[in-house]
């Protein structure tokens, strides 16, 4: 096995780009403290910063062939990890967002308890149509929120028409059942 740890950064990128896996160990080797260093500074969690570097690397590798190194390897490296970090605060602002939003909405259906409560019969009634259908129709219904019909068709050896039709009629037997649901 030849030694990396003398070669320029450009001949690594470029060894990288032929997928030589070495290179991409001595680039980690290289740099991998430096950066979890600079990402452990930005999130304050060490576990989080060494998640995002070594997620950072793999797409790296996953993306050795397509790689444009302009300058200097570590800025390219920094310019990676940085983006992650960015994506990461973004995507806890978001979910943040919808945490506040969830916690507006249950504070808001705390005065409809009997709101909930119809919802949950209603819940179960629609269950307890849905388990007495037959089998087969049971399972395409089922399989439809998952999957589309040639998945369904595929994933339980049935024709597509025949996923088609117990879907048809699966639709045709829980709205006459349900039916006093929507007296128009």
């Amino acid at each position: 096995m030849a030694d990396y740890s003398n070669l320029p950064d450009q001949a690594l990128v470029e060894l990288l780009k032929q997928g030589d896996h070495a290179a991409f160990i001595e680039i980690f080797d290289r740099y991998y403290i430096l950066l979890f260093s600079f990402t452990c500074r930005r999130l304050n969690d060490k576990e989080d910063s060494k998640d995002l570097v070594h997620d950072a690397f793999a797409a790296i590798w996953e993306k050795r062939d397509t790689i444009v190194v302009m300058g200097e390897l570590v800025a390219y490296l920094f310019t990676v990890v940085k983006n992650r970090i960015l994506d990461r605060y973004k995507h806890a602002k978001i979910t943040q967002k919808y945490a506040d939003s969830f916690h507006r909405y249950v504070e808001e259906s705390q005065d409809q308890t009997d709101h909930l409560v119809r919802h949950n019969e209603l819940r179960t009634l629609i269950e307890k149509e849905i388990a007495a259908l037959p089998e087969k129709m049971r399972l395409v219904f089922e399989l439809r929120t998952s999957m589309n019909r040639k998945e369904i068709s595929v994933h339980l050896g049935l024709p597509e028409n025949t996923v088609k039709t117990n879907m048809h009629r699966a639709l045709t037997i829980l709205r006459k059942k349900l039916s006093f649901l929507n007296p128009s």
